[in-house]
């Protein structure tokens, strides 16, 4: 039986995807972005050990409040294409239910990418940066295995919400907006893009697991200002 590692679970999420969702947490991921808010969920060991039967039957709870307000389930992590196998059979299992899919992903993962894109109904796609050293100095990962994924995402049908982290000093010229917009252009399926403040909540875990945090002194992102860089997009 397959199993799969989870983090941990959010019930009522109202921020990652459309209506109320339950949000799935999955355990491990291979970017060490810099402003990223969640290292415990990092390390592929430790997290929670269920098979996806077990999983869908904590998401059946909540099913009557999906089907009031349109929403669903949102697999997020660490990245759940690194966990394929088990993403693909709790994907399949979620629809035989008539459950919406989303997937909150890097687009860093382990491969069957065309496969599980048809039991995702959304695709909360992350892009770190629009060229290879500005992803390499934030994530530090080649983008290759991003480009891998994004392909399979233009042979398919399904809806696309971007996503970017707005760093001050980073990622937050307009210049780097314009780029982007010339870089996020080729999805034809984008719905929305949503900029995201970086902000410096997940900061007391560096310190409680030991890690160096790199943005250390960067101040978290003045909305105002995301406003007048959103209007470029």
């Amino acid at each position: 039986m397959t199993k799969g590692y989870i983090h941990s679970t959010e019930t009522m999420g109202l921020v990652d995807g459309p209506g109320i969702r339950t949000v799935v947490f999955f355990q491990g991921c291979v970017l060490r972005c810099a402003y990223c808010h969640n290292p415990d969920t990092w390390s592929f060991e430790g997290g929670q050990e269920v098979s996806p039967q077990e999983l869908l039957s904590k998401v059946l709870r909540f099913k009557p409040y999906f089907e009031k307000s349109g929403g669903g389930v949102t697999c997020s992590g660490g990245e759940p294409l690194m966990q394929p196998k088990f993403l693909l059979e709790f994907l399949k299992l979620c629809k035989e239910n008539n459950i919406h899919t989303t997937i909150d992903t890097s687009g860093v993962g382990a491969g069957n990418y065309e496969e599980i894109l048809k039991y995702v109904d959304l695709v909360l796609l992350d892009v770190k940066h629009y060229d290879r050293d500005g992803y390499e100095q934030i994530t530090e990962h080649s983008m290759d295995k991003f480009n891998e994924f994004t392909e399979s995402i233009l042979k398919s049908n399904v809806p696309i919400w971007i996503r970017h982290v707005v760093v001050p000093g980073i990622t937050d010229s307009e210049e780097h907006m314009i780029e982007l917009k010339k870089f996020i252009s080729k999805f034809k399926n984008l719905e929305k893009v949503e900029l995201l403040p970086y902000h410096t909540l997940g900061v007391n875990k560096y310190e409680k697991l030991g890690i160096p945090y790199k943005l250390d002194g960067i101040e978290a992102m003045e909305k105002e200002r995301l406003k007048v860089l959103s209007n470029l997009l």
